[in-house]
């Protein structure tokens, strides 16, 4: 895979590169760059969480060096129980892995880190220090505004937060840093200190983030607006059935997904779409591009209950691997979140 070629999967699907004039130049300059993308173990992970596991695949064919922080004092910063942060760190480190698997990824350049493992040494607490002597209230709160649960009267732990995660990019020893788009702020923060403390500022890779299936954004904290990697096939198809989904308006949850994840995947494998349908409603569609679904249901052509049970089949194809691992997960998994085993 030549340098262009690598640089079309590195950008593909994103919404933003920051340093995009220094990615080009990274790929000439290093056979094997590196990135990191920091996931907290806050609330049990969903399939929006795909969205950059397919680009963490993506780096890994075209030759990076990837890690993934089980970002576990970030988590507590973000106000998860200290009591239960070493529950959720294996859960986090036993479920990911799999569903990076899951995007047919390669997984022998993939490496977990775990926070308290490095950010706790007297070198990363000093520059922690010299970061917030540079750093303003105002600068900090806006930061952390799209991440951190502040509230109305934020914790100090919050602002906090958006210093150690641009200090990480330095103590990963990465090239990039990969987020989603509520990270922005976060990044810039982080481009525009580092080198007020003597480090050099990262390429910034913003993933774009998938539509709740009923609301905005796919959250942790909205029960019936995500799909939990654990959900049962019988729970996605009850979540997926009463998803927002207007006849012939494809602006929604369930059809983002087919963009951002499910035709991204079909394509790698050059596959298309079937969505399977009884003989008497007229049988199985095929569709070769998301263009040509969103086409059909703009047109009404296909009913929304159609493509959501399609969407729904998908899901489980995408989650069988988690789902032969059930029995481990969910002991994990209770002991992680005790109070929704109740």
């Amino acid at each position: 895979m030549d340098i262009e070629e690598r640089f079309k999967l590195v950008e593909r699907n994103v919404a933003e590169i920051i340093g995009r004039e220094d990615l080009m130049q990274l790929l000439k300059d290093k056979e094997e760059p590196s990135c990191y993308l920091g996931t907290a173990p806050t609330g049990i992970p969903h399939i929006g969480y795909f969205i950059w596991g397919l680009k963490v695949a993506d780096l890994l064919k075209a030759g990076f060096r990837v890690k993934i922080l089980l970002a576990d004092l970030h988590a507590a910063l973000d106000n998860t129980p200290w009591e239960v942060l070493s529950e959720r760190y294996e859960f986090y480190s036993k479920i990911i892995p799999l569903m990076i698997q899951a995007m047919g990824a390669d997984v022998s350049k993939l490496e977990f880190v775990r926070g308290s493992d490095f950010e706790l040494s007297k070198e990363y607490l000093m520059d922690l220090f010299k970061m917030s002597s540079l750093t303003s209230v105002h600068d900090c709160h806006k930061a952390a505004s799209e991440v951190v649960k502040l509230g109305g009267s934020p914790k100090l732990s919050g602002y906090i937060y958006p210093l150690m995660q641009a200090i990480d990019e330095e103590y990963l020893g990465v090239d990039m840093q990969m987020g989603g788009t509520d990270q922005r702020k976060i990044m810039v923060l982080a481009r525009e200190k580092l080198p007020q403390i003597g480090y050099a500022k990262r390429i910034e890779l913003l993933n774009p983030l998938i539509p709740g299936l009923i609301g905005d954004k796919m959250s942790s904290s909205v029960a019936g607006g995500k799909i939990g990697l654990l959900d049962t096939p019988k729970q996605i198809k009850k979540k997926i059935n009463g998803a927002d989904f207007e006849e012939g308006n494809p602006e929604n949850g369930i059809m983002a997904f087919f963009e951002n994840i499910i035709f991204e995947l079909k394509k790698t494998r050059g596959e298309g779409l079937v969505v399977e349908r009884p003989e008497k409603f007229g049988g199985n569609l095929e569709f070769a591009t998301f263009e040509d679904l969103k086409k059909a249901v703009i047109e009404k052509s296909v009913h929304p209950l159609d493509v959501k049970m399609g969407c729904a089949s998908e899901i489980i194809k995408m989650l069988s691997l988690i789902d032969e691992n059930r029995e481990e997960l969910e002991e994990i998994s209770k002991r992680s979140y005790p109070e929704e085993s109740k």
